[in-house]
């Protein structure tokens, strides 16, 4: 037998939950086509993997790359944690459907997060859609790549930034956007309830919004309107929305006490709610810098913020408000004006003194300076620990999702480490989790809550996503001081067959291709 590539001599961990066992993977038109035996067999290209796992890739079920993943050195990075495929639109906020109005607000708020996407152009009819912008990803990337279509984009490009409840006639308008969505190949639909203008809908609209994904099984993604101590109130509107509309739920980068958090998805299974999760295994979050800035300032509308932060009375009432507790745990990741990028690495309290500021102060002249582009990286609360996001992965509702943003001097290091992360802690050092588990998690129950077809499995007919792991080096690199390092471990990585990842570095080749539902 002839193949476009074996690999030889593993141990599989094929995605069935069966424990790591000898076979050769034999591989021919980006599908794998054998596994066993193939001893007598041939490759046109072998890959030698003794010693080595040979498994699924992984699925990044929470990440903010919809413009970086087009960058080498994001797919670099991710490939060297084993992820093969990335599921993009998340927190309501991405780049399509939009108009020329909706596409630069939305580049322009979220920024900080999502980056601006360089090669896509509003088309004479005046709106970008799904299957656009899917096809900036095609061949582009070392990446697959999957899309949420966005509640807050398409909020805006309905209703602009106003804050009331939408009416029959807007509601039905975002609806048809959602099933446009979905017909060019979105796998679900995501809100940011903690963001604009995501923030100004109620559960009667999403409840709406969320019908069209019913008749396809799939997904309601959210990152909740609360976490922490207001994660009931979340979890609660979550549950409702999903029931109301007949629709599985997953809740984005869930994080706080395991045993609350833990006995909310109790409660939303005993009310018959499908809910799952994504976590990554940190105790810092990151986002844009107005996030954390009170409610009644005009976040989303950057040239709005930017005249109301002039106002020194104005600059006194955000320095007591967000106070010395709540300031300390903000540090500055993303300040792109040369000025002030000496601050990137601070905490705002810390580069307020040194600038010779207050809090807010600093924070007024670096998002006026910015156009509110500011990111930064945050502390959770003490009340959350190590121990509960242990709990949290050993769920069996839980994804890997890395939350990853690519933005920045100092951005989060979980983009570069956290699947490396989860494989060197929950496997090698604390045992939560076996080899075959790691697998469900990242790779598996990923591929099947999305629906990702010929993902998650390396069985014949499987799409050929396929990762090789030293099980005694992997690991993560990336800390807060030096968040991009490379992640160690994982050296050879195939993608539709085809490598991109040989000997830890980039081959050139970009297979990737945007999943649509199965």
């Amino acid at each position: 037998m002839m193949f476009d590539t074996v690999i030889r001599a593993g141990s599989v961990l094929d995605g069935s939950g069966r424990t790591a066992y000898p076979a050769d993977i034999g591989i021919a038109g980006g599908k794998v086509t054998a596994v066993g035996g193939l001893a007598a067999a041939r490759g046109r290209r072998e890959i030698d993997a003794r010693g080595r796992l040979v498994a699924p890739g992984f699925v990044d079920a929470h990440v903010h790359a919809d413009a970086r993943i087009l960058d080498a050195d994001v797919q670099l990075a991710a490939l060297r944690q084993g992820i093969t495929t990335m599921i993009l639109g998340q927190d309501g906020l991405s780049f399509a459907p939009a108009d020329a109005e909706t596409l630069d607000w939305v580049g322009s708020y979220f920024a900080g997060v999502n980056g601006r996407h360089r090669t896509l152009e509003v088309p004479a009819n005046g709106r970008v859609g799904v299957a656009r912008l899917l096809a900036t990803y095609r061949g582009s990337t070392a990446l697959n790549t999957a899309y949420l279509a966005p509640h807050g984009t398409i909020r805006r490009l309905v209703m602009g930034g106003r804050d009331y409840r939408a009416s029959g006639a807007e509601t039905a308008r975002m609806r048809d956007l959602v099933g446009g969505a979905l017909a060019d190949g979105a796998i679900g639909l995501s809100s940011g309830l903690g963001y604009l203008p995501g923030r100004y809908a109620d559960a009667a609209e999403l409840t709406e919004l969320c019908k069209p994904l019913a008749a396809r099984g799939l997904p309601y993604v959210t990152h909740m309107r609360g976490y922490e101590e207001r994660a009931g109130i979340g979890m609660a509107e979550a549950v409702a929305i999903g029931c109301g509309a007949g629709v599985p739920v997953h809740i984005s980068h869930y994080h706080g006490p395991a045993r609350s958090l833990i006995a909310l998805l109790g409660q939303a299974r005993a009310n018959r709610a499908d809910v799952s999760f994504d976590s990554y295994p940190y105790l810092k979050g990151a986002s844009v810098l107005t996030a954390v800035l009170p409610e009644w300032l005009p976040s989303g509308d950057p040239e709005r913020l930017c005249d109301v932060l002039s106002d020194s009375r104005i600059r006194h009432r955000l320095t007591v408000e967000m106070g010395p507790d709540r300031s300390a745990r903000v540090t500055l990741a993303h300040i792109p004006e040369a000025r002030f990028s000496w601050a990137e690495g601070l905490t705002l309290p810390c580069a307020a003194e040194r600038a010779g500021l207050t809090v807010g102060e600093l924070c007024a002249e670096l998002l006026i300076a910015t156009r509110a582009e500011t990111a930064m990286v945050f502390d959770y609360p003490a009340t959350t620990t190590i121990d509960d996001m242990r709990a949290l992965a050993a769920d069996s509702a839980h994804v890997g999702g890395s939350d990853g943003i690519y933005i920045g001097g100092r951005p989060h290091p979980r983009g570069y480490g956290a699947f490396a992360r989860f494989l060197r802690g929950q496997v090698r050092e604390w045992g939560d989790w076996s080899w075959a588990d790691a697998i469900a998690h990242l790779s598996t129950r990923p591929a099947e809550r999305f629906r990702l077809p010929q993902r998650g499995r390396l069985a014949p007919g499987y799409a050929a996503d396929v990762i090789v792991i030293d099980p005694n080096t992997v690991a993560d690199r990336a800390e807060y001081h030096n968040p991009r390092e490379l992640a160690v471990g994982i050296d050879d990585v195939l993608v539709a067959g085809i490598p991109v990842l040989r000997a830890g570095a980039l081959t050139g080749a970009t297979p990737g291709s945007p999943l649509c539902p199965n």
